[in-house]
This record gives structure tokens, C-alpha cells and sequence, in this order.
């Protein structure tokens, strides 16, 4: 699910977090998905596997503002409006809650997928007469 992502490479560097930050901030108005009033991790696809366990283990009141903000969003595109100001998400409401989940998970299948491919060898015993 994880893509290969250069935010580590670029917080290490603050010149270059100091460049692209008013770019990510630009782009990420203009994509207009918090003028539908939703978050950025709402976008991500549900079809593959790790998103639906993801999803399973969202907190109840998670789960019911995602698809509050989801149906809100539909309907909002249905009639080609856009919500008032006050009912956009602004961009301090818009942080991850679902990616940490995924990630969790990702972890979870490769630390599984280590220890099932772990070959367990016998030691040999030496008889010192």
C-alpha cells in the first residue's frame, strides 16, 4: 500500500522543507478535496486488503466522521457545489489518522512474513569423552 515517500529525506534537509512547503501547501489546496470538507487520508483507495483491516480498526467515532465527510463530499459533488468557508477543512484539521493504521498493519505482515519464512536449524552436539 506504502508508497516510497521522500518527506524523511526532505525534513532532514530545512532548506529544502523551507522550498517545498509553500508548494505542498499550494498543492494541496488546489487538489479542493478540504473544500468537500474532507481530510487527505480519505482518499485513499479501499480496495486492497490492508486498507479494509485498517478501516476495521478505525475508532468508532473515526469511523463515523470518515463516512460523514465521505457522503457529505458525494453529495456535495452530485449538485457541483463546494461547502461554505466554515464547513471546509481547514489545513490544521487535516492530519493523518488512517495512514499510522496502514502502516501498523504493513509492519505487522512483514514482521509475520520474516518469522514464517524463519528457518529453524538444530544445533549439532559435540560428545567431549
Amino acid at each position: 500500500m506504502s508508497q516510497p515517500s521522500f518527506t524523511n529525506f526532505i525534513l532532514k534537509r530545512p532548506w529544502l522543507h523551507r522550498w517545498i512547503l509553500p508548494i505542498a501547501k499550494w498543492h494541496a489546496n488546489a487538489s479542493g478535496y478540504r473544500q468537500l470538507g474532507l481530510r487527505y487520508d480519505d482518499l485513499i483507495p479501499e480496495e486492497s486488503e490492508t486498507v479494509q483491516l485498517a478501516l476495521k480498526r478505525l475508532p468508532p467515532k473515526e469511523a463515523y466522521d470518515r463516512v460523514f465527510r465521505l457522503r457529505r463530499a458525494f453529495q456535495c459533488s452530485i449538485a457541483h457545489q463546494l461547502l461554505p468557508k466554515e464547513q471546509q477543512t481547514p489545513p490544521e484539521q487535516d492530519y493523518p489518522y488512517l495512514l499510522p493504521i496502514i502502516q501498523e498493519i504493513e509492519a505487522e505482515s512483514r514482521e509475520r512474513d520474516d518469522l514464517e519464512s524463519m528457518s529453524v536449524k538444530k544445533r549439532e552436539t559435540h560428545n567431549h569423552k
